[in-house]
């Protein structure tokens, strides 16, 4: 009689393969340019430095501490940045979300989810390590963020002298964490594990057939 493949190892599996962690990448180009008069014209202006010779991108493990001398070794003034955070939500995590992005953007910055914008500011941004000022930082709370895939864009220009820049969540009123490859976000299967599940899963059965 042939063996059953149980449904708690078909969800092992697919855990096996799952996304436990956002991507966090980090852009950045040089720009004289200076406060812009909304969140677009900070995308567009940043998006257009970078796409000149001579920017930079780097996929980081941690949204904490981030300049662009730091992750570079660039220049500290006249700096266009992008930062985008792509992460899965499942079940469990889906719900009101709040983010804050402790930035230095002394010409000002914007922030956009899932391709739409959710704040800028085109004052002297600068964190200094505390959210203590949120005249200082992005802090966005009461966000409706549901199951599937999301992304955070975050735009700014800074004339001297960039600091390190910091990303952190919260899910349903719990402690903030820090975007990056351990944060624990959880989600669907990427396509290549899903796929390598499935094999998986055949070459159990056909085994338990031959057993049978």
């Amino acid at each position: 009689m042939p063996c059953l493949i149980k449904p708690v190892l078909l969800s092992s599996l697919l855990a096996a393969g799952a996304v436990h962690a956002s991507v966090v990448t980090m852009q950045t180009a040089s720009s004289t340019a200076g406060p812009q008069a909304d969140a677009a014209t900070y995308q567009s202006t940043v998006n257009a430095a970078l796409a000149l010779p001579g920017s930079h991108t780097a996929v980081v493990p941690l949204f904490d501490g981030l300049s662009n001398q730091s992750v570079f070794g660039g220049s500290n003034q006249d700096i266009a940045y992008r930062y985008n955070v792509t992460f899965d939500v499942d079940a469990t995590e889906a719900g009101t979300w709040a983010v804050r992005f402790g930035v230095d953007f002394g010409l000002g910055g914007a922030v956009f989810l899932d391709g739409v914008p959710l704040a800028f500011r085109s004052t002297d941004m600068w964190w200094n390590g505390s959210y203590a000022d949120p005249s200082q930082s992005f802090q966005l709370a009461g966000l409706n963020i549901g199951i599937g895939t999301h992304s955070f864009d975050i735009y700014g220009l800074e004339h001297c002298c960039d600091g390190g820049q910091q990303g952190q969540f919260s899910i349903n009123g719990r402690s903030y964490v820090t975007f990056g490859a351990a944060d624990g976000l959880t989600g669907v299967p990427e396509p290549a594990s899903y796929a390598l599940a499935m094999a998986g899963l055949l070459a159990l059965t056909g085994f338990s057939r031959r057993r049978a």
